[in-house]
């Protein structure tokens, strides 16, 4: 145990004193020194390596904020995949927001019908109305024949007519049926409303280091075998020059929460087979290292399985902090959870490991 934890301090206080979470930046952004061949030649071939390092730092970086990202990745070029929008309908109709969904559904309701109008006005002689019917008229004309609502002041009256008013009904009715279910299926899709705590923290606890997360379930219902898996990301460059993202699992306390009720701690302790007691935390700020947590459960109210994620970057790591207690009796007899300072963290001095060892031998 003693050494465990001189070496996390060690990892932890490196010379220019820098801390589990507290922030590198100043760091990341000096360049290292030219190689002592680089300078000496002082050839093109110097420029270009050091050109490449740092195009691969900005890379790095770049591809560590799009671990978890949920939004669409607007800076990374996808090449040789074909457009698969037509093919993946359903799919993006399912994760795009509210805005988007209600924007391609409006624009999409207006082509069609212009569409059908533009059909009607080839023959205008077959459909009866008041006065010669406009483009207009003959939009608003296969709004009605469409929705089958049919007002009757305008009306088909030849057989081409009444064949374009037939397969506009056709298709109506089958739009109606997709727009329901896609409405349907995004209000339906499960989503788990649990939340992760604002920050990770270190605390030492008999002389062992441990990090803590905290997750708690935002329902009334319960969340049945909930199984976590907590991983440490990191990108490396290969002797190649080649981008490799890593994942290297990090061991729970307790990976599986039978059931998860209000709010629980997930903890992985740093023993020497750690990931996180194997790296710096200079290391792992160069290859801009993050924690990733996923979780899946089974929400008891709907019975369906439900997922949720969330990531740490290092300068979201408190070292020597831990959670504020949320938990209480109350005056009624029952249990109290106070959500408000679900994300509040306090310090805690870690404990000497000697003394500990001595005070767990006697």
């Amino acid at each position: 145990m003693k050494r465990i934890w001189r070496r996390l301090n060690t990892q932890q206080a490196p010379a220019h004193g820098r801390t589990w979470g507290q922030s590198d930046e100043p760091d990341r952004d000096v360049e290292k020194p030219a190689d002592a061949e680089d300078e000496k030649l002082g050839s093109s071939e110097g420029k270009n390596k050091k050109a490449r390092s740092i195009s691969t730092k900005e890379a790095v970086r770049r591809f560590r904020k799009h671990a978890l990202d949920e939004k669409e990745h607007g800076d990374v070029v996808r090449v040789g995949l074909k457009d698969a929008l037509w093919s993946d309908l359903y799919h993006h109709a399912l994760t795009a927001n509210w805005f988007m969904f209600t924007l391609w559904a409006v624009g999409f309701y207006i082509a069609i019908n212009l569409f059908f109008a533009v059909l009607f006005a080839m023959v205008p002689d077959q459909v009866t109305a008041p006065h010669p019917p406009s483009l207009l008229d003959l939009f608003f004309f296969s709004v009605q024949t469409l929705s089958t609502v049919g007002y009757g002041v305008m009306a088909p009256s030849g057989p081409v007519a009444n064949t374009i008013v037939s397969l506009e009904v056709l298709i109506g009715m089958m739009i109606n049926a997709l727009a329901t279910g896609a409405v349907f299926a995004r209000i339906a899709r499960p989503r788990a409303r649990i939340i992760f705590s604002n920050k990770a923290v270190i605390s030492d606890e008999n002389g062992v280091p441990a990090l803590c997360i905290r997750i708690a379930n935002c329902r009334r219902s319960v969340i049945l075998s909930l199984d976590v898996e907590v991983a440490l990301s990191r990108l490396t460059v290969t002797h190649d020059g080649h981008l490799v993202r890593q994942f290297e699992p990090l061991l729970l306390v307790q990976a599986h929460v039978p059931v998860l009720r209000f709010a629980f701690v997930l903890a992985h302790v740093i023993t020497e087979a750690s990931p996180l007691h194997k790296h710096t935390v200079r290391e792992l700020d160069a290859e801009e290292g993050e924690i990733i947590v996923t979780v899946t459960g089974t929400d008891e109210a709907m019975g369906q399985t439900v997922f949720a994620r969330t990531s740490y970057a290092f300068d979201r790591v408190m070292n020597n902090h831990r959670f504020v207690d949320i938990v209480a009796s109350h005056p009624n007899g029952g249990i109290s959870v106070d959500y408000s300072r679900f994300h509040d963290i306090e310090t805690h001095a870690p404990k000497d490991a000697a003394a500990a060892e001595a005070a767990h031998a006697e």
